[in-house]
């Protein structure tokens, strides 16, 4: 084979080891309905083996945003890619939706099949973790484009709900009770801010240990985002949520009001759910304004839940025989001013 677009900086032979290498991997995330193998030029899903009487597909993407510099910068790949299938799934079990299956797309300035396939690795473990297939995916080697050692991951699902089991904003009622699951940490947004918090204004690196923290920054940091859909679908498919809020970009102000129509607000209490020492360490080493930090972080919570009063308990014990943790923080009123209201711990 010639190598004319090896001097142009792509290797080809580097692309064939990738899909080699990540083929064991997408095999861990086969489901009912899968029809395609790795390879082909679309990835297949065969809707009638699920038997839904009315299905209504709802589809997300997203990317990890500048988290993958903080990875890049320590060498840390592993864990990305939950990253990635999370932002997307997360979203879709918040319209009441159950995950099929997954793609994703990894751009990069020179293809390192051992570094690629750790981040398709953790793609997989994402997948798994929604019971959503791998079904396909895109690497490009794009010379010019990226940096060497820069690569830019992105990702697309699909689910499935039962027309009727959607979950839409006229469900959620004044009174609904509130009930916060928690996050494993900053999840995947507003690194732009925390890279310019710890790495420019206070020069901290990788190995740094903070004292809030007791263990090195960058681990804290490259901590995965959490995947909700094996505790949410059990209470989707009984009919005990009627709103879902996934707390992503634009924190709670900006993501609490979109699982509820405009004449309601929620009042959220706060010091309901724990603390988490990594909003603490922002807030206080970037001296960023305490409503603010609500307006861009989960502050703790990765998910909020609008429940009808009389579900309430049982809703809190399957998520306690699931072995989820969830709090009880605040409740939705009519609307008066704003819609999302944080009571501070001391009033």
């Amino acid at each position: 084979m010639g190598n004319a677009y090896a001097k142009a900086g792509v290797d080809v032979e580097a692309g064939y080891e990738v899909v080699k290498r990540i083929q064991k991997h997408v095999q861990k995330t086969e489901r009912l309905g899968v029809m395609s193998a790795l390879g082909g030029f679309g990835g297949c899903f065969d809707l009638s083996a699920l038997k839904i009487k009315e299905p209504v597909l709802v589809s997300g993407t997203d990317g990890v945003g500048t988290k993958l510099m903080i990875a890049i910068q320590e060498d840390m790949h592993e864990t990305i890619g939950i990253d990635c299938v999370a932002m997307c799934v997360n979203d879709i079990v918040a319209q009441g939706a159950e995950p099929l299956y997954f793609l994703d797309y990894i751009a990069t300035g020179k293809n390192i099949p051992e570094r690629l396939e750790k981040v398709v690795a953790g793609v997989a473990e994402g997948c798994v973790q929604a019971n959503a297939a791998l079904i396909g995916g895109e690497t490009a080697e794009m010379p010019g484009m990226y940096g060497e050692d820069d690569y830019d991951l992105a990702g697309f699902a699909v689910g499935i709900a039962e027309k009727s089991a959607l979950i839409q904003k006229e469900k959620v009622k004044a009174g609904d009770v509130l009930i916060g699951l928690p996050s494993s940490g900053i999840h995947s947004n507003g690194y732009s801010l925390v890279r310019k918090v710890f790495f420019e204004q206070n020069d901290f690196h990788g190995e740094t240990i903070l004292p809030e923290l007791n263990q090195p920054l960058k681990e804290v940091l490259l901590t995965p985002t959490r995947i909700y859909v094996q505790a949410l679908l059990p209470l989707i498919k009984q009919g005990l949520i009627n709103g879902i809020a996934h707390i992503t970009g634009g924190g709670f102000i900006e993501n609490v009001p979109r699982m509820f129509a405009d004449n309601l607000a929620a009042q959220i209490q706060e010091g309901t759910w724990p603390n988490l020492p990594i909003f603490d360490c922002l807030e206080k080493y970037g001296n960023i304004n305490h409503t603010e930090m609500f307006e861009i972080f989960n502050m703790g919570l990765g998910m909020i839940l609008a429940v009808s009063p009389e579900q309430v308990d049982q809703v809190l014990q399957i998520l306690q025989r699931n072995h989820e943790s969830a709090y009880i923080i605040g409740k939705m009123v009519e609307k008066a001013t704003t819609s999302v209201e944080i009571v501070e711990e001391n009033k």
